[in-house]
């Protein structure tokens, strides 16, 4: 089922499908919510699956504000479950969405039974990272959203994928042409302004999910697994010859990781 949310004068569009548990999948930058459609379709069976795109992205609009941060994404992720009366979920992001997933899990910690990551961390960005953020967004601003997307969208695939799946990876970069330039200038600037929440890992009173990818390049494995350990109960998973789209790459395998989290 389709929906909406009206919040701070921004329209925020979302799925629900199936039944019981909540859970709730944040996608990542360049994305939108159907980039979890194999899990949604097969998650449906067991719990209650809650995709939102994110603001301004899919048919989201984006925060009409000053200074977005993880921190006002993760309130909007608050306002939507409070509109459909939930008070716990499981909440799970990709990349970017694992960044608000961590703001979200630090601010309103009482309202999680577990969350996770799929291939994303909780660390700062390097400085060596900022000025590549940097440089993407000189570029999104002199040649567009799409030129940028369409350049940086396969690159986070693995290399046997993208050779066996030209067509998947062909139409997530046709869904690119959606964003406009102000919306990853907006999520690109959070990125870079995050803080190191590797203290929320540490603190974590609830279970922690961790998919992560061997030949992932975006959130590479050696930074990851300085993180594994931080919460007193860590799940995790490693996938081989798998890149950052893991929920794409190897959909099965992540669809029961998901649901061996959910059985905790």
């Amino acid at each position: 089922m389709e929906k909406s949310l009206q919040y701070n004068n921004t329209h925020i569009h979302y799925t629900i499908q199936g039944s019981g548990q909540p859970i709730v999948l944040l996608h990542g930058f360049g994305e939108d919510s159907t980039v979890w459609q194999e899990q949604a379709f097969f998650l449906q069976a067991y719990a209650t699956v809650i995709t939102p795109d994110l603001p301004g992205s899919g048919h989201s609009a984006l925060l009409q504000q000053d200074n977005v941060g993880m921190n006002d994404y993760a309130v909007c992720i608050h306002a939507l479950l409070q509109h459909e009366n939930i008070s716990h979920c499981i909440l799970l992001g990709h990349s970017m969405g694992g960044y608000i997933t961590l703001a979200y899990a630090e601010m309103y910690p009482a309202h999680l039974q577990g969350f996770g990551f799929i291939n994303s961390t909780a660390f700062a960005d390097t400085e060596e990272k900022k000025a590549s953020r940097q440089q993407g967004i000189q570029m999104m601003e002199e040649y567009g959203a799409f030129a940028f997307l369409k350049n940086a969208i396969p690159t986070l695939f693995a290399k046997a994928y993208k050779a066996q799946h030209s067509d998947k990876i062909a139409a997530l970069v046709e869904k690119g042409k959606q964003f406009t330039t102000a919306a990853l200038v907006q999520y690109y600037t959070a990125m870079m302004d995050r803080p190191d929440r590797t203290h929320v890992l540490r603190a974590a009173q609830v279970p922690v999910l961790f998919t992560l990818g061997t030949a992932d390049n975006a959130a590479p494995l050696q930074d990851l697994l300085q993180q594994v350990h931080l919460p007193n109960s860590s799940h995790i998973h490693i996938l081989e010859e798998i890149g950052h789209m893991s929920m794409m790459e190897a959909a099965d395998k992540v669809n029961n990781h998901i649901l061996e989290f959910l059985n905790l």
